[in-house]
């Protein structure tokens, strides 16, 4: 099987990464690896249809399915299922630092038991042929960012895992809300470099607080790749230039008017299926972001999208607010 190239990629993030912003991230980038929400081993065992939680189209690819869980048995048949489902790699979320999820010992918990991780990652790797890999945080609450972060990156990778995608961020389970999780703890962006400069035969990936492309070839000259989130969904326009800048190739978007006609298929054809206008459109809010007819974009999406029976034609009429030929185009970002 081809190693995957995820020099690029997108983070997970729940209720933003689903199916249809995957899509639309295909109309402006080929290249960048994409992950899923992060999916619980109990929604993918008990939860019905799995339709709803797997469900992916194939110009999604290349792409990655993140779960939430601790039993190595459980996941090991959910990176099973996965793989049948034509998933590229499995990842194992064990950085996400909600209430719900540590009381089902998910997501950032899981620092403080590099074991439990190990066993599971290697339950999984007997499972599949497709990669495994592990997103975690530099520490949770008083662990020591630099003692405890190895101990726990070696026990795992002891087990098989050799591909770390690391926020460098600690989290704090004790007193921060998950959302002051993602900017208050200070970021370490060195702490991260000098992981992959004393195990330079892992793959250790930086994800946390990047939001342009140049600030990527920055990391990439310390690390093996980055991930990108909040930016590349609420400034999607971003990931238009990451097949030329990081790649070297040209990405399949001329423009931002060309990225929603190039859409527009896959909206008629989820239409079709029975879904909503605006849970397809809301993707797209921050695409004219800073362009001339931007704010007239959004608030058309967000006043009519919603309302039952919208359909091609409201996302027509907002694109038609937005003059053609007023924004940079994708090469521009590349420079």
């Amino acid at each position: 099987m081809p190693r995957l190239d995820r020099t690029f990629s997108v983070a997970p993030m729940m209720e933003w990464t689903t199916r249809d912003y995957r899509a639309f991230a295909r109309t402006l980038s080929r290249r960048a690896l994409l992950y899923t929400e992060m999916v619980t081993s109990g929604a993918i065992l008990h939860g019905s249809p799995r339709e709803r939680f797997l469900g992916h189209d194939p110009v999604e690819h290349p792409l990655a399915l993140q779960l939430g869980g601790s039993d190595a048995g459980e996941l090991a048949e959910c990176a099973a299922i996965a793989e049948a489902w034509g998933y590229d790699e499995v990842n194992l979320n064990v950085g996400c630092p909600s209430d719900r999820v540590q009381n089902n010992l998910i997501g950032a918990c899981l620092m403080g038991h590099p074991d439990k991780v190990a066993a599971a990652v290697k339950a999984m790797r007997e499972a599949v042929s497709i990669p495994v890999t592990v997103k975690c945080r530099i520490g949770i609450d008083d662990q020591d960012e630099d003692a405890d972060l190895a101990h726990f990156i070696d026990v795992v990778a002891d087990a098989g895992c050799d591909t770390f995608i690391v926020h460098a961020r600690k989290a704090w389970l004790q007193g921060l809300s998950p959302k002051e999780n993602r900017d208050i703890p200070p970021l370490n962006y060195p702490r991260v470099h000098r992981l992959k400069a004393e195990r330079p035969a892992l793959h250790i990936g930086i994800n946390g607080g990047i939001k342009t492309l140049d600030e990527c070839r920055e990391q990439l000259a310390h690390v093996d790749s980055v991930m990108v989130g909040r930016e590349a969904y609420q400034n999607p326009w971003l990931l238009a230039g990451v097949d030329a800048a990081l790649y070297g190739e040209p990405g399949p978007a001329a423009s931002r008017h060309a990225a929603a006609r190039a859409f527009r298929p896959y909206i008629a054809r989820r239409l079709a299926e029975g879904a909503r206008l605006n849970h397809l459109t809301r993707h797209l809010l921050g695409l004219f972001q800073g362009c001339p007819g931007g704010r007239k974009f959004r608030r058309h999406l967000s006043e009519h999208a919603h309302r039952d029976g919208a359909g091609l034609a409201v996302f027509d009429d907002a694109l038609g607010l937005v003059p053609e030929g007023t924004a940079a185009p994708a090469t521009a970002l590349a420079t």
